[in-house]
């Protein structure tokens, strides 16, 4: 019995341990979007003025 939660335990936490990988690696790819993006609406803030 104690055999499969270690086993069960052992997957969620390798599971756990790729899910927050692939969320971090996200947060920063969509981090430097909007860096990016922020940067190219102050460039041409001059033309967009109203």
């Amino acid at each position: 019995m104690e055999e499969k939660l270690y086993k069960k335990m052992k997957h969620i936490g390798a599971s756990d341990l790729i899910f927050g990988i692939v969320t971090m690696v996200f947060g920063i790819g969509v981090g430097i979007i909007m860096i990016v993006n922020g940067a190219k609406l102050l460039t041409y803030k001059s033309e967009n003025l109203f």
